[in-house]
């Protein structure tokens, strides 16, 4: 059984940073791909970052420089680190655990998180 639950999330203004978490019980966390996707009002869910296995990050082009991914394989957690936040960021942010050798993913319930003067 796998579950992922999202921490972090809050209301803040445009240029602040926010650090999102991930806690993962997942038996074989290292053998995971990480990724964390967001979903705006209206719009359909979109990768944010993903971080593979071996630790190689990929980013959408328009988080690219502000946020980063990075995982700690002791206590099988990954974080988002998100500076210079624009309202564009506002969206319910989900964690995302797929095994490396299979399709099957698995989400948590996601956190808000709020970009607004």
């Amino acid at each position: 059984q796998v579950q992922l639950v999202e921490s972090g999330g809050g209301l803040v203004q445009p240029g602040e940073s926010l650090k999102l978490s991930c806690a993962a019980s997942i038996r074989s966390f290292r053998g995971f791909y990480m990724g964390w996707y967001r979903q705006a009002p209206g719009k359909q869910r979109e990768m944010v970052a993903i971080i593979t296995d071996n630790g190689n990050t990929k980013y959408a082009d328009s988080v690219l420089g502000r946020f980063t991914i990075s995982r700690d394989n002791a206590k099988n957690t990954v974080d988002l680190q998100m500076n210079s936040l624009t309202p564009d960021d506002t969206a319910v942010y989900y964690c995302n655990a797929r095994p490396s050798f299979s399709a099957t993913t698995y989400w948590g319930q996601g956190t808000q998180v709020t970009v607004s003067s």
